[in-house]
């Protein structure tokens, strides 16, 4: 029995990043919703974490007012981060962070986080206004 056809078998490395890169938005969106620190919201977990989750979720937590800012200079005019849905930004706050570490292709980032907003965007344009946000960070490289 292969791998792709074994319930149980561990996730491909792409699989697991995208399941990672999720869990880690729904920590930020955790804490948020609890008006607390993803760190308080981590050690109420039982079960592990992804290890890739945790690097994203500390990064972005550690970087948050700068990557805010960041963002809040991508939007059009009259649009704060604050204005935006909580998914939407935590998608492009995370897509920010994860562009300046450079571990993945810029392409794979954008396509990870585009795919995030689809699934978990406050609207059905969430999607191109993550791609959109996101894309111009390249053209200022």
């Amino acid at each position: 029995m292969n791998s792709a056809s074994d319930p149980f078998a561990p996730p491909d490395e792409p699989t697991r990043r995208r399941e990672a890169r999720q869990r880690a938005i729904e920590l930020h969106y955790e804490a948020e919703m609890k008006s607390t620190t993803v760190g308080e919201i981590i050690a109420e977990h039982i079960a592990d974490i992804d290890p890739f989750a945790l690097r994203l979720v500390n990064g972005v937590a550690a970087r948050h007012d700068e990557l805010t800012g960041r963002l809040a200079g991508l939007l059009a005019e009259g649009w704060t981060p604050q204005r935006l849905g909580i998914c939407d930004r935590l998608i492009m706050l995370q897509g920010l962070f994860e562009l300046d570490r450079g571990e993945a292709p810029a392409a794979v980032v954008i396509n990870e986080a585009v795919e995030l907003a689809h699934r978990l965007g406050a609207t059905d344009r969430s999607s191109a206004l993550v791609n959109g946000v996101l894309a111009a960070t390249l053209d200022g490289r």
